[in-house]
């Protein structure tokens, strides 16, 4: 009876956190802003500048103010950074002043968060996104990352070195 129990328990808590992470999936960005989704689909988008992430992949920042991106319920926001690779957005940066209200709608959608030691920061993990929440005394950053993006610019490192060594 008691193997019963703490069975039923073991899967409502899974199947509770299974939920958590489909909201998170499901809406796979920040507004309109998606995952994954093509840098002319956004309002407002310019351009800023090239970059090199992570040492080795060219990527292009852009930047958004439009107006409809601009807030979180009344929660002002700061600056929208967008990373794109070969057009398609693979991160997407919101900044804006720190209000106990964003984690407590955060952890209301998405569920509660784990909190990482080294990056002294939260976080929620589905299987196609992360978000983190780093918080400073003024101002909170939530990072939107595509696994599937990201995925796609190590993929594209490994045709190249094969590319390289077919070359010999």
């Amino acid at each position: 009876m008691k193997l019963l129990l703490a069975l039923l328990l073991c899967t409502i808590i899974v199947s509770g956190q299974s939920q958590d992470t489909q909201e998170l999936e499901r809406r796979n960005g920040f507004k309109e802003i998606k995952l994954g989704m093509h840098i002319d689909s956004v309002k407002g988008a310019l351009f800023r500048k090239d970059l090199i992430e992570r040492k080795e992949f060219a990527t292009k920042l852009y930047e958004t103010t439009h107006p409809d991106y601009m807030s979180i319920g009344d929660v002002p926001v700061k600056l929208i950074s967008l990373k794109v690779y070969k057009g398609l957005i693979y991160e997407i940066l919101v900044s804006l002043g720190h209000d106990p209200k964003i984690m407590k709608g955060l952890e209301k959608s998405y569920g509660k968060a784990t909190y990482s030691i080294r990056t002294e920061s939260y976080y929620w993990k589905a299987q196609t996104l992360t978000l983190v929440y780093k918080g400073h005394r003024k101002e909170v950053n939530l990072t939107y990352r595509s696994v599937p993006v990201i995925a796609m610019m190590y993929a594209d490192k490994g045709k190249k070195i094969e590319e390289v060594a077919d070359d010999f």
